[in-house]
């Protein structure tokens, strides 16, 4: 053996097991395509200096597990090959089709999709796993394929540096163990957890596995003094039989001594029997159920430890009849009967039933993509297929969304916005307003996808209110906005009492009790509390109860009636800190009109109206003109004092440009974090490449809004932003 074949000596054993593979692949053209393939990769790898031991060995075993450990067929044994060719630019999709046909093409691009993400980045973590979901409508073969390259990567982990072992490992913990366990890979899946715990919880490894190795004689001896009678019964009914002694996973022993608080010694199932009969496929269940016959004569079994998956079996295809019987020395010990077939099924999974339904791999593989995408999505009750501690348990009736840090959130589907917001923290879903999700702007109300990345929008100025129950469907944000709205309500309340108790002894009226009684009464109110709170949210007109209050001998005239409280709260509430309407008029309630929404800093005047006392308006309001023309007697002088301390004027703005990828993002930032300007609305329009937003918005003066609108016409993209009159 020269130098050149010492240095590629573990890939040449790797070949020589994958040649045997293929011998028996059907049609022979697509095992060709496999030895293509090959040879493909190693001229690509040698050209840029990198076909070496390591590299080679690695896409071989690949291929070779694809093939022999999950059944797949020659289409994805060659895929195996290629599967780091696209990733790395070195073939096209166009290159790889017209050479290996459109299904190895597919599968590649879709596997690129899964592996050509940084995992260091938390960001592209959440992105791997919305692209591993996305990438199983269309092929599952990518996610087999997948778990097969996690499964040598595992293998050959003490390789790699310390700190990226970890992070493989807990990965296969958390999404590659439980989805070969859902297809029902379970050999796949018991070994990719012990190699995983054995770079996680390394002591404990080493400490079962040492455990293992002082009672094999012991385990040896039982297994042939429990079947001695068993084989010789088999044997003089003319049964064909293998026996073989399972050991429970060593992640296994490790997870029933930590649920059950026990040491190795007192986990009793550590060792299981199987026999596998050599049976026509017609006389399967009845020799399986013979054979079980044969045991529970010679030992005493646990008629509650009988598992019948051979009359019904899992939705995954595993077949399999399983009883415990109590054995020599007292020991309990479980017994799996199953036929060969059912035996490579167990092992294979799905990809194992076309073989013996006479279809060769390449055949039949519509039927059989669906099956495994059924079996990745359907819902998982039972015991024996729960993935305890790292499950990730793909379900429909779940979601997983993603923080942009990549952190992962497990929430019900039809979850929205605001449910999201809720399960992040109470105080972040109360100041809610919005969310970026998936790089777009979004209200509370949109309902989240699989795989989403949201990013909350929040606002100090935001508060919970009623009809967000309506849409919410988590329980933690319904009751959690329940009680937010209790709080808020007895704030109001308190508020509310406060400001009337004031104004009634402004008035000079000494009977509290008697004049809530005839303001409820007028008001038609069904509960004493119901006005402090119509009071603080400035649904009533303090003046008007006043009238109502101080009449003496005739009553108020309809005109001059307390109004019914307004359906909707008015945008910005009075405060004579900031205004002054005709220094000789003193106590006197007002509201922003919303026909030109004035903002400090405006010119502004006063109107006053019939039933809700003086409207401000700009002086270069669109009805100006016709109320000072028509009714120049109600117009009142106002202006502006001091600052503004409310930062809660609304304002509609129209911002215009180019329709392109990220514009709104853009524009969201500047609005929403460089200025922390709440929005109220968002509309968007887009024709001929252009666009038109017409964002309604609060801010605290006209100077807030021109810095605004400055920021807003810099902004890349951006054609021009204005004020809407």
């Amino acid at each position: 053996m020269d130098d050149k074949d010492l240095k590629f000596k573990a890939f040449e054993g790797a070949k020589a097991l994958l040649f045997k593979s293929l011998h028996d692949l059907q049609p022979t053209s697509k095992a060709e395509h496999v030895v293509e393939a090959l040879d493909l990769v190693k001229s690509i790898y040698e050209k840029h200096g990198e076909w070496n031991d390591s590299n080679a060995t690695h896409l071989v075993n690949v291929a070779q597990i694809c093939l022999n450990e999950i059944g797949l067929g020659a289409t994805s044994a060659t895929a195996a090959l290629l599967h780091e060719t696209i990733e790395r630019k070195w073939l096209t999709p166009v290159e790889i089709e017209k050479r290996f046909g459109q299904a190895v093409a597919s599968i590649l691009m879709n596997f690129t999709q899964i592996s050509g993400l940084d995992p260091k980045d938390p960001k592209t973590q959440a992105e791997l796993f919305r692209q591993m979901l996305i990438s199983l409508s269309s092929d599952a073969r990518v996610i087999l394929i997948k778990l097969a390259d996690r499964l040598d990567t595992m293998r050959s982990l003490s390789k790699v540096q310390a700190e990226l072992r970890i992070k493989r490992a807990w990965e296969t913990f958390h999404l590659y163990a439980p989805l070969a366990h859902r297809l029902g890979l379970y050999r796949l899946k018991s070994e990719m957890e012990d190699l995983a715990m054995k770079y996680i919880y390394p002591k404990e490894y080493k400490y079962i596995i040492k455990r293992l190795q002082e009672t094999t004689a012991s385990r040896n001896r039982f297994l042939q003094n429990f079947m001695s009678p068993i084989e010789e019964e088999l044997r003089k009914r003319g049964f064909l039989f293998t026996i073989k002694g399972r050991t429970k996973s060593v992640y296994s022993i490790f997870r029933k001594m930590q649920n059950q608080e026990v040491d190795f010694d007192e986990v009793h199932d550590i060792f299981a029997i199987r026999i596998i009969l050599d049976s026509k496929p017609e006389n399967e269940k009845s020799d399986c159920w013979q054979v079980y016959s044969i045991i529970t004569d010679k030992y005493t079994p646990n008629t509650e430890r009988l598992r019948d998956w051979i009359s019904v079996p899992k939705s995954n295809g595993y077949e399999s009849l399983h009883t415990t019987v109590l054995g020599p020395e007292n020991k309990w010990i479980e017994v799996q009967i199953r036929s060969v077939r059912m035996d490579e099924i167990a092992e294979k999974g799905l990809a194992a039933h076309w073989k013996y339904k006479g279809i060769r791999q390449e055949q039949g593989i519509d039927e059989w993509v669906a099956r495994v995408r059924e079996m990745l999505e359907s819902p998982d009750t039972s015991p024996e297929d729960k993935v305890e501690q790292f499950q990730m348990n793909l379900t429909s009736s779940d979601i997983y969304v993603f923080t942009p840090k990549g952190d992962i959130r497990k929430l019900p589907a039809k979850s929205t916005v605001l449910d999201f917001a809720f399960d992040i923290h109470t105080e972040v879903g109360s100041q809610c307003v919005g969310a970026i999700v998936n790089g777009k702007n979004t209200t509370i109300k949109q309902e989240l996808q699989n795989g989403d990345v949201v990013e909350i929008l929040t606002s100090k100025k935001q508060k919970p209110k009623k009809d967000w129950l309506s849409f919410v469907i988590t329980s933690k944000a319904k009751s959690r906005i329940k009680q937010q709205l209790r709080d808020i309500e007895n704030r109001e309340i308190q508020e509310g009492r406060e400001l009337l108790l004031r104004r009634l002894k402004n008035w000079k009226i000494d009977d509290v009790e008697e004049a809530l009684r005839k303001v409820n009464k007028h008001l038609k109110l069904k509960k004493p509390t119901d006005i402090f709170i119509l009071i603080a949210q400035g649904k009533v007109d303090l003046s008007a109860i006043k009238t109502l209050l101080t009449a003496e001998e005739e009553k108020p005239a309809v005109g001059e009636t307390i109004p019914k409280p307004e359906t909707e709260k008015p945008e910005t509430k009075e405060s004579s800190d900031y205004l002054v309407i005709d220094e000789k008029l003193v106590n006197i309630d007002y509201k922003l009109a919303k026909c030109c929404n004035p903002i400090f800093g405006d010119d502004i005047f006063g109107f006053v109206t019939v039933n809700e006392g003086i409207k401000i308006h700009r002086t270069t309001c669109p009805n100006a003109g016709q109320l000072n023309q028509r009714w120049p007697y109600r117009v009142v002088n106002a202006r502006w004092k001091g600052s503004s301390k409310s930062g809660a004027f609304q304002t509609t703005v129209k911002v215009t440009g180019v329709d392109e990828i990220g514009i709104l993002n853009r524009i969201s930032e500047v609005i929403s974090k460089d200025l922390r300007v709440n929005m109220r609305n968002l509309n968007v329009s887009s024709r001929d490449g252009l666009f038109e937003a017409q964002i309604q918005l609060y801010v605290e003066d006209t100077k807030h809004l021109e810095m605004l609108l400055y920021r807003l016409s810099r902004v890349q993209g951006v054609n021009k932003a204005i004020r809407m009159k």
